[in-house]
């Protein structure tokens, strides 16, 4: 009996959820898009409630896994007015519950929850945070030391924190990261990946370099105009050395005379009078020539502690740091090859060799890098064996790792000035040399809504002091601690921000000093743009605000791109946006 051939099956085509997310897959792929599904955001809304709202309205889009309104107000008439995620039938009920029932039509996949609870009282017990991946506050705190409290606790407990400022034309929003957050995928640009290592060549890829260049003089016009590049340059490093005591070229001059070595071997007895490879060679020799170094934020991951001395608990990305610190001292000073090949002139076969030279390379040395990693966890006795497809991420990338030192938020209280410690000169100089560089520097936004929130803890306070019992009352002739002998301050009035100097005993004026005009004229703009708003938002301020925070918050759940460290301000009346590390 003869047996029919099989109809082969059909070609499998993207799932409903890949449709779905098909052009946030391609930034992020399907590692991010994990971590996003597994993330639980909270939002602590103590402000209007629309910059909170534009913010996760731009997570849950993309399909953030879980996220939690907490907010004691009811919908009023004016947040109609701005809120675009409540209708007039929202009027009178729970602000958190109407948001959230129409932030929930965005994306059904979502899940929501809304806790109409102020925020002071939610995070009485701090530890209720540790069941979120991430937070962000929303400005003004109500509450004198609610977010020096949520700071103190995220901090503790490496919870990625953001406080988000929105009012009148103006934002900012800070970023509080663990202490040590590293990125191992930071999308650099694909042209900065590719490793050639043309001054470490291993043996397969200087045979395949002899095998088409050791009869160069004798190769056809078609063969000899299709050489690629990079067996180009490994030919004449080789004539080059044999003069020059076997060093390759190293300064910017011989350099140049390397180059100009090479452009003399192409031909222009042709019909386009040169050869494209020969002018590819020579484009690339200063890029491709460069000896093997690693990158300011890999030194930082080789030399922190976490790295140099492993524990059992110790996080995956520690373990891989170690191995390919290993690695790279084991092999002088290179890296696991990343295998990437830029694109050149070649014949498909030649091409299609080189790749396979470099792949094999590529997977020899994850190999080396992987057998350290089984034999750490081997003998830090962990159970739990990190994932292949981890530890070729970390090769691929290794160059291009973050390390990110996040530090605590900057608190401002009334009752006592903030310690700037190592910015203070840094940020000093910002403020003083922006006439001098010719642009108008954005840090007075910042410092505005430091004094605004200084103002609010002074009124949190004053309102705190009214509330409890004046034990002077009863006593003859004793003032009264009410309202009528202690005023609220007006925040324009008000507005002043001393700190420590850089050095109190060479220079005795508080800083952040305005001794610019320049300066000053924009800190009192930016304050009597507050003071007018008075704690209003505008709607495209808060959305555009909104989406800027969501894109960083991606960025911090998915591990991925670089986020802000640590401030981002926003000028809406000048539409200019700037980054600090404060």
């Amino acid at each position: 009996m003869v047996e029919r051939p099989t109809t082969p099956p059909p070609l499998q085509g993207p799932t409903a959820k890949e449709k779905k997310y098909d052009r946030q897959l391609r930034l992020w792929a399907a590692s991010g898009q994990q971590a996003l599904e597994d993330a639980k955001v909270l939002l602590l809304n103590t402000g209007p409630g629309v910059v909170g709202v534009e913010t996760l309205k731009n997570l849950i889009l993309p399909g953030v896994g879980d996220y939690t309104i907490v907010d004691d107000v009811d919908v009023a008439e004016k947040d109609l007015g701005v809120n675009f995620f409540l209708e007039e039938s929202s009027l009178g009920k729970s602000r958190a519950e109407e948001t959230c029932k129409f932030l929930q039509e965005l994306n059904l996949e979502v899940k929501g929850h809304a806790i109409q609870k102020s925020v002071e009282a939610f995070v009485e017990k701090p530890t209720i945070l540790d069941n979120y991946t991430l937070i962000i506050l929303i400005g003004p705190t109500k509450a004198s030391g609610l977010l020096e409290n949520i700071s103190q606790h995220a901090w503790k407990s490496s919870i990625p924190l953001f406080y988000v400022h929105c009012a009148g034309f103006f934002s900012h929003f800070s970023v509080q990261l663990p202490a040590q957050f590293p990125i191992i995928d930071t999308h650099p640009d694909p042209a900065s990946t590719q490793d050639l290592r043309l001054l470490n060549p291993w043996p397969e890829l200087l045979i395949f370099m002899r095998e088409k260049v050791g009869n160069l003089p004798w190769l056809s016009d078609h063969e000899h105009g299709h050489v690629p590049y990079l067996l180009l340059l490994l030919h004449f490093l080789v004539v080059w050395k044999a003069t020059r005591n076997g060093k390759p070229p190293a300064s910017y001059s011989e350099k140049k005379e390397f180059a100009a070595l090479v452009a003399a071997g192409a031909r222009t007895n042709n019909a386009e009078g040169g050869e494209e490879n020969f002018d590819e060679a020579t484009a690339n020799v200063l890029k491709s020539l460069n000896p093997p170094s690693i990158s300011s934020g890999l030194r930082d991951v080789f030399e922190a502690d976490d790295c140099k001395i492993l524990k059992n608990d110790s996080a995956n990305f520690w373990i891989m740091a170690h191995a390919i610190e290993k690695f790279h001292t084991a092999n002088k000073g290179l890296l696991p090859l990343p295998g990437a090949l830029p694109d050149m002139k070649a014949q498909s076969s030649d091409y299609i060799k080189i790749q396979n030279i470099y792949k094999a390379k590529a997977r020899s040395d994850l190999a080396e890098v992987t057998a350290i990693v089984r034999q750490l966890e081997k003998d830090l006795d962990r159970r739990t064996p990190i994932e292949d497809k981890e530890i070729e991420a970390f090769c691929k990338g290794a160059q291009f790792v973050k390390l990110i030192k996040g530090r605590p938020l900057r608190v401002a209280k009334s009752t006592e000035s903030l310690d700037w410690s190592d910015r203070a000169e840094v940020l000093s100089m910002e403020l003083e040399n922006q006439k001098m560089v010719g642009l108008d520097s954005l840090l007075p936004i910042y410092f505005a809504f430091l004094a605004l929130d200084r103002h609010n803890d002074e009124i949190s306070r004053l309102e705190q002091s009214r509330r409890e019992p004046n034990p002077l009352k009863d006593i003859p002739g004793a003032r009264d601690v009410s309202g009528a002998v202690f005023p609220s301050p007006k925040f324009a009035e008000s507005a002043h921000f001393y700190t420590p100097a850089v050095n109190s005993e060479k220079d005795p004026k508080p800083w952040p000093r305005f001794d610019t005009p320049e300066a000053r004229e924009t800190f009192d703009n930016v304050v009597k743009e507050l003071d007018r708003a008075n704690g209003a938002e505008l709607h495209n301020i808060a959305a555009l605000t909104g989406g800027m925070v969501a894109q960083e918050v991606i960025k911090v759940i998915t591990k991925q791109y670089v986020p802000v460290d640590n401030t981002c301000v926003f000028d809406g009346i000048a539409s200019k946006t700037a980054v600090f590390n404060i």
